[in-house]
């Protein structure tokens, strides 16, 4: 047997071991993907919370809709950082927005792609550049600690900046994190064979690249028991406002997340559904 005919057996034998990847859902069809195994995916379901649940938030959702509108409308809009507290809202705000303007009658569509896909965002862009419709591209909850090789700043700054694979005019990149500046300084970085500041402040500087930044604080204790309310009331459940407050010192927070989680329990409890 000649070497070509081994090699062609090879390379049959590894296609049929490794299938090519399903084809990209529709994006011009569905309200929301994920961007998963280098392709789009339709998500199973994609339910946001009502804009009007989400309370002690008004300031960044005037600011996030209003942002997201110029968006959907064709007009100059931000990259959006929203940086703060656990649990305080920053997820179920940039879902809720997309809702929020699906049911205005505007064409747009969320896309969720994982922080570790950062590399695959000039895939996405190519796959959205020319469709007439609006994008939010979600990335969660973002960290750099061992992210694409260390090099997740500097993808994403250079998306941000606008150079040749910067994203397209219907897209902008909506990031959800903990700390204001993504990335906290780390005492490892001095172990750089570079100057260990040039490192931070090359992390740092990428917070500066989102034209609207939004910061979410933990709440007091007003600010809880009314969302508690305005959940309790949206699906018909009483509650103790006592019995809230127990519920939030038990787990050491006050939030969106924890008023939600303990209106789960409260319907639980009534044999409701949420």
């Amino acid at each position: 047997m000649t070497d070509p005919d081994i090699l062609a057996r090879i390379a049959d034998a590894l296609e049929r071991l490794a299938p090519p990847p399903a084809p990209h859902a529709d994006p011009s069809a569905h309200a929301a993907y994920v961007w998963r195994d280098h392709g789009l995916a339709e998500t199973r379901a994609f339910t946001p919370l009502p804009l009007d649940l989400l309370t002690g938030i008004d300031a960044q959702k005037a600011a996030m809709v209003d942002n997201a509108r110029r968006l959907a409308t064709g007009a100059a809009a931000h990259d959006v950082l929203l940086w703060g507290a656990r649990g305080a809202g920053k997820s179920a705000l940039v879902k809720a927005t997309v809702g929020h303007l699906r049911d205005e009658g505007h064409d747009v569509a969320l896309i969720e792609i994982a922080g570790e896909k950062i590399a695959d965002l000039p895939r996405l862009f190519a796959l959205i550049a020319d469709l007439p419709r609006a994008f939010i591209l979600f990335l969660d909850d973002l960290g750099f600690d061992d992210m694409a090789g260390g090099q997740g700043p500097r993808l994403l700054r250079s998306m941000l900046e606008g150079g040749a694979e910067a994203r397209p005019v219907n897209a902008r990149l909506h990031v959800t994190a903990n700390r204001r500046h993504i990335v906290s300084r780390d005492l490892r970085e001095q172990d750089s064979p570079i100057n260990p500041r040039d490192v931070v402040d090359d992390k740092l500087a990428l917070a500066d690249r989102f034209g609207l930044s939004l910061g979410f604080h933990v709440c007091d204790q007003d600010s809880y028991v009314a969302m508690v309310a305005g959940y309790a009331a949206k699906f018909g459940l009483d509650f103790e406002p006592l019995d809230a407050i127990a519920w939030a010192t038990q787990r050491g927070s006050r939030s969106g997340r924890v008023a939600w989680q303990y209106v789960v329990e409260l319907a639980g409890r009534a044999g409701k559904s949420v």
